[in-house]
């Protein structure tokens, strides 16, 4: 069982990192991994997604009355806010799972079953993929502030987020908000805009995720035949750092969204890249 002290920190990294352009997951892994958790462990796996999902009905709550104007407005802007998602969750599918598929057949680690968290639990690839989305987002928000962002979003530029949103997904450490938020600006997105488009692709992805870690966690310890009391005890602290995470996850909201709009959007970079030498310092000492 995991203390509630280690599961707080863990809510605590998770909310306000997941909503921020910074990579949350390299960000919980690190923590994780300076506790002497191990990120791989099913119930660890289990507690980081129950934590995005705190942070996914954050969204949903802090979202909801733009969610309305923008895309709940009218039948009409429904149906066309619902293409463009769907389309850049197919590309995300299509090319998250396509690499997944890929990555654990051709970089196994001596496992033949090998899986992908255990592929990159590894923080010298984790500080690369830090330092990759701090450049870009860096060139998002430099583009983004020089242009009027007068673009609505389109069938082209939805999946260029989608495509973009797909590759990050296996590397823990590419932020996906940032790198998502950061491909609308280039494309010449509204800041809201942008932003708003790119947490609502997130709600979407974030019930699938869930399930597949519900699945896998009951099947490594006994599956459902397993006493109700024992999952309980194991579910128990997901349930708790989801909880914590929300609230988290509201106060980083307020701030993502104030950045962006006064056009600090590349100081999340610049904090990514410094995050990407701490990540392999601590790589090049044995984490």
């Amino acid at each position: 069982m995991i203390s509630f002290l280690k599961i707080a920190i863990l809510a605590a990294v998770q909310g306000a990192a997941e909503l921020l352009p910074v990579s949350s997951s390299a960000h919980v892994i690190v923590a994780e991994k300076l506790m002497g958790l191990d990120p791989a462990a099913p119930a660890l796996t289990m507690l980081l997604v129950m934590l995005h999902t705190g942070t996914m009905f954050a969204v949903i709550v802090y979202f909801w009355k733009s969610w309305r104007q923008s895309f709940f407005a009218s039948r009409q802007d429904f149906w066309a806010a619902a293409k463009l998602v769907t389309l850049a969750t197919a590309l995300t599918g299509v090319l998250g799972l396509g690499l997944k598929y890929v990555i654990e057949k051709f970089f196994r680690q001596g496992s033949p079953e090998a899986q992908i968290e255990l592929i990159f639990g590894n923080l010298g690839l984790m500080a690369a993929s830090l330092a990759a989305v701090g450049l870009l987002v860096i060139y998002g928000g430099v583009r983004g502030n020089r242009s009027k962002g007068s673009r609505e979003l389109d069938y082209r530029s939805s999946s260029w987020i989608g495509a973009v949103q797909g590759i990050c997904l296996p590397f823990r450490g590419f932020s996906r908000s940032g790198a998502t938020i950061s491909v609308g600006l280039l494309a010449g997105i509204a800041k809201v805009r942008a932003e708003e488009f790119s947490f609502a692709l997130a709600v979407v992805l974030t019930p699938p995720v869930v399930a597949r870690e519900v699945l896998r966690l009951v099947k490594a310890n006994g599956g459902f035949s397993a006493s109700a009391l024992h999952l309980g005890i194991l579910f128990y602290p997901s349930l708790l750092g989801m909880v914590l995470s929300f609230i988290a996850g509201l106060l980083a909201l307020r701030w993502l969204s104030r950045w962006l709009e006064s056009g600090r959007w590349q100081l999340f970079g610049i904090y990514c890249l410094g995050a990407s030498l701490v990540v392999f310092l601590l790589y090049l000492q044995g984490f």
